[in-house]
């Protein structure tokens, strides 16, 4: 509690002085005052929620595999993941085909969505839907042994961005893929 000290007037010299009064001020309220505010708001606040991305896998089936028909290449995009943040693109060709070589573009993550949406447009204007009402433009990601987990996730991020609903993740390379990469997948092993 704040008290006031109050001190003498009159000393031997006979000597009347004025009273000189000196002040404490107890802290002890403003320091408790200070801890209930900092409890109210850790208490109050809401802490921050781990941001994470949906993956939606296929069950797990333990009855035959599900025949499906083939996509044809004519409606894949494929998605190359290199090193450097580069992106190798195949826009409706096979990996075997013989355009291949030719066709494939390399670009930087910052020119995918284009890419992608692209390859969407056109792709889906010359397909229609199929009976349950899915569109026909698939993309492939296929993370190659240089690429990093940033670039599967940045990938995976334009999906989501250019609401691509049918992608899929595959880390297990063809040997018409090899052939197609050839010494980009060198470089990346070498890395």
């Amino acid at each position: 509690m704040a008290d006031i000290q109050q001190g003498g007037g009159g000393g031997k010299d006979g000597k009347v002085r004025s009273k000189k009064a000196s002040t404490r001020v107890d802290m002890t309220p403003m320091v408790d005052l200070g801890f209930l505010l900092i409890t109210f708001f850790i208490l109050a606040t809401t802490l921050s929620k781990p941001k994470a991305m949906t993956l939606n896998v296929p069950d797990k089936q333990n009855k035959e595999e599900q025949k499906t028909d083939p996509i044809k290449a004519s409606k894949v995009l494929t998605l190359y993941l290199g090193n450097d943040n580069i992106v190798h693109v195949l826009d409706g060709i096979a990996p075997d085909d013989e355009k291949a070589k030719t066709e494939m573009k390399d670009v930087s993550f910052q020119e995918v969505r284009t890419a992608i949406l692209k390859s969407k447009q056109r792709i889906n204007s010359q397909n229609p839907k199929d009976d349950k009402g899915n569109e026909p433009f698939v993309c492939v990601i296929k993370p190659l042994p240089g690429s990093t987990y940033k670039n599967m996730v940045d990938a995976l991020d334009e999906m989501k961005i250019t609401k691509t609903s049918r992608y899929a993740m595959v880390d297990l390379l063809l040997q018409a893929d090899k052939d197609l990469l050839g010494d980009k997948i060198k470089d990346n092993d070498q890395k």
